[in-house]
């Protein structure tokens, strides 16, 4: 089967700057889209951001300009550069593919466990 295995969360003071990965691996045939997402206990998931399969992105507006996705096709490889960290990015931060593995069914999305990032003030 799948598995996405993120990694790269922590603490950091406020203004700091963290880096997540996040691996897909298993029987992969496709990656449409892989992402972040984050979530505060007692609140809804939200996007933080995706990227596509040719490259388009999507950030949420309150990230915009201090994080950056970005991709490794090759490896199955998904990151989010983490900048100017405030105390309100403190969540945990799931991984999220699209993906296809098998030739029969359509995209499926896959989850990686969540890896906490708090931010200090």
């Amino acid at each position: 089967q799948v598995q996405l295995v993120e990694s790269g969360g922590g603490l950091v003071q406020a203004g700091g700057s963290l880096r997540l990965s996040c691996v897909a691996s298993g029987r992969i045939i496709s990656i449409d889209r892989m992402g972040w997402y984050r979530q505060v206990p007692g609140q809804q998931r939200e996007l933080v951001a995706v990227v596509t399969s040719i490259g388009d992105i999507n950030y949420a507006d309150s990230v915009k300009g201090r994080f950056t996705i970005s991709r490794d096709n090759a490896k199955n490889t998904v990151y989010l550069q983490m900048n100017t960290l405030k105390p309100e990015d403190t969540a945990i931060y799931y991984c999220n593919a699209v993906l296809r593995n098998t030739y029969l069914s359509g995209p499926t999305d896959y989850w990686g466990q969540g890896t906490q990032v708090t931010v200090s003030s």
